[in-house]
């Protein structure tokens, strides 16, 4: 699928994963081509499933969420079942930013953000232990935020 896409669409994505509020008009120039071009390009891109989404990346800090955990979680079971009850359960948590299924040590590293240490202590005894399946969890309180949502390398 990637070798559908030309300099120009490339160059498109690159812009809009800086700033998704570029107007149609500003990446046009940016990339040489008319501002029609440019907007069925983006709704092309979009079609296609290149563009997830856009939307804008909120302060944490500004809205009382300044706290970012990393949780690891094993379940007890290792079955579809279980594995389907525990993501199903993850999705309706706000808290939870996102979710991922691994190899290793963990079946689940979850990105939490809270307001701070009290917060997170309360969200896992109330929340996180009462997710289905839950044998074991492991918290990891993140103390600076280096890189977080880079652009895609395309």
């Amino acid at each position: 699928m990637l070798e559908e896409l030309d300099r120009i669409d490339r160059r498109l994505l690159r812009l809009l994963q800086k700033d998704g509020r570029m107007a149609n008009a500003e990446m046009a120039q940016r990339v040489n081509i008319s501002a029609a071009t440019c907007h069925r390009r983006v709704q092309r891109l979009i079609a296609d499933g290149y563009i997830r989404n856009i939307r804008a990346q909120l302060e944490p800090a500004h809205l009382e969420l300044a706290t970012l955990v990393i949780v690891g979680v094993v379940l007890d079971r290792s079955t579809t079942d279980s594995f389907e009850t525990f993501e199903q359960a993850v999705r309706d948590m706000p808290a939870v930013l996102d979710c991922y299924l691994v190899a290793g040590d963990f079946d689940y590293f979850l990105k939490i953000r809270v307001k701070d240490m009290a917060d997170f202590n309360r969200f896992h005894a109330s929340r996180l232990l009462a997710l289905p399946g839950v044998r074991q969890t492991r918290t990891f309180f993140v103390m600076k935020e280096v890189v977080d949502g880079s652009p895609l390398d395309i």
